[in-house]
């Protein structure tokens, strides 16, 4: 089934006259192009009624008790059904009359911290007698027009676009009521309003399901890239060795003549800033490391660069060698945790927000240590052991230093690390591989969306 969507992904892009309709006149709307020769433009306001909803998550006894499609419903699901799972809430009884969610609904969001998080939509495929549209969000209604047609369009790359340039906001943006009112919108015949929904539905379903594979099959290859660096930092590469009990249930058998050694017995964490390496900075620039310029996959963005003098205070200090665990939730337990190799400046400082772990060279060769450290049952026994400040978690500094690690011989560390590098990177090229079909999919799933609800191909004979 892959193949047969990637040749009519190819068909589609190299013949852009494929399935055509036979006549075509301009729509006068810059962003949709031309259109169908039969087709009108609308603007919404003509087809359907505009409800923004103002029902908030707050639950009173003196109002009706319903369930709220909230925002978070709406921005992570194409549709909402019976079986669609929605939190407990109350409204009063106008503000049921106006929200109530019926067959054929639109909802889009109308607030959001970022402008393309606008006009995310989903289609209201049940009557839900008890349920109402929540706040943060518009409720579009069709008066003459499909509401899978509407639902559809704004799918489309042309309206998430058109939604980004009109929603207002500096650190929270919001969509008016105007701007969703005067939405130009192309407005076939009614019969070809639902075979074009019709077509969609078939052809989204099977894209998604391409994908649904593909994030399965990146699951696993993540799991199997776990085991593996599990198995070899804990057993080694010999399968012949002698084995004894390392008295650690994470670590299981070691091979016999291994060590089990508490982290701080093999480095030094949050090393001092205030040394040779430091003393004559002064302005020069150093890497910065916020946390978002540290990756799940071990890599970080050193693009960001700040003079000295700006860091040394109040900053995570490092160098060339040392090791970052990221110690606030979530980055803790989705593996920020990295190995600073060819840093772009003499030193580098970070969020306040790591614990730097500095190798002793001579008991434990860097990158096997990273890999104990990037292995789960670190991250998955320490959040267990994080502490609550302000609303967010952390792990403590002094659970890393006290974690039991098991140790090899210098040369077999090498050895390990040098074998996880090479298989951990043929892993990481299939998940990109994965990565890139996914891509692929999802951006055909737009690009049909977006020909389909402008006219641009005939997809009538295909329903």
């Amino acid at each position: 089934m892959t193949d047969n969507i990637i040749r009519e992904i190819r068909v589609i892009r190299e013949n852009p006259r494929f399935r055509r309709y036979p006549e075509y006149k301009e729509s006068g709307v810059e962003w949709i192009g031309e259109i169908p020769a039969h087709w009108e433009i609308n603007r919404l306001k003509y087809v359907a009624k505009i409800l923004p909803s103002n029902v908030d998550k707050h639950i009173y006894p003196d109002e009706i008790q319903v369930r709220l499609c909230n925002y978070t419903d709406v921005y992570y699901n194409d549709y909402i059904t019976v079986d669609t799972v929605l939190k407990k809430g109350s409204c009063k009884e106008s503000e049921f009359t106006k929200f109530v969610l019926r067959k054929g609904n639109v909802i889009i969001t109308k607030d959001s911290e970022t402008p393309d998080d606008i006009g995310v939509p989903t289609f209201v495929k049940d009557d839900l007698n008890n349920v109402v549209c929540g706040y943060h969000l518009t409720m579009i209604r069709p008066l003459v027009c499909r509401g899978e047609f509407i639902f559809r369009f704004i799918q489309s790359d042309r309206m998430r676009k058109y939604f980004e340039l009109e929603s207002d906001g500096v650190t929270r943006y919001g969509l008016g009521k105007s701007s969703i009112e005067n939405l130009l919108l192309p407005i076939p015949t009614d019969s070809e309003q639902r075979q074009i929904a019709n077509f969609l539905d078939r052809k989204t379903e099977q894209i998604d399901e391409l994908i649904r594979i593909k994030e399965r099959r990146i699951e696993l290859l993540q799991e199997q890239r776990i085991a593996l660096i599990n198995q070899a930092v804990t057993k080694g590469l010999d399968p012949n060795v002698e084995i004894k009990p390392s008295g650690v249930e994470w670590i299981g058998e070691i091979p016999a003549h291994w060590k089990v050694l508490r982290t701080k017995h093999v480095g030094s964490s949050n090393p001092s800033k205030n040394n040779t390496k430091t003393a004559c900075l002064k302005d020069e620039l150093v890497v910065f490391l916020p946390m978002e310029r540290v990756h799940a996959d071990g890599t970080i963005d050193q693009e960001l660069r700040l003079p000295y003098s700006q860091m040394k205070n109040g900053y995570t200090y490092f160098e060339e060698g040392d090791i970052l665990i990221a110690k606030v939730t979530p980055c803790f337990e989705n593996g920020k945790i990295v190995h600073i190799k060819n840093l772009a400046t003499s030193v580098g400082f970070g969020s306040t927000e790591f614990i730097v772990m500095r190798p002793d060279l001579q008991k434990v060769f860097p990158p096997f240590l990273h890999y104990i450290f990037y292995n789960a049952p670190l991250r998955s026994i320490g959040k267990h052991f994080m502490t609550s400040a302000i609303g967010l978690k952390r792990v403590p500094t002094e659970f890393v230093e006290n974690f039991r690690i098991p140790i090899p011989t210098y040369q077999e560390q090498t050895q390990i690390a040098s074998f996880l590098d090479r298989k951990t990177q043929q892993i990481d090229d299939l998940i990109a591989a994965e990565h890139r079909k996914i891509q692929l999919l999802q951006e055909y799933r737009q690009s049909l969306i977006s020909e389909a609800v402008t006219g641009k191909i005939d997809v009538r004979s295909k329903v």
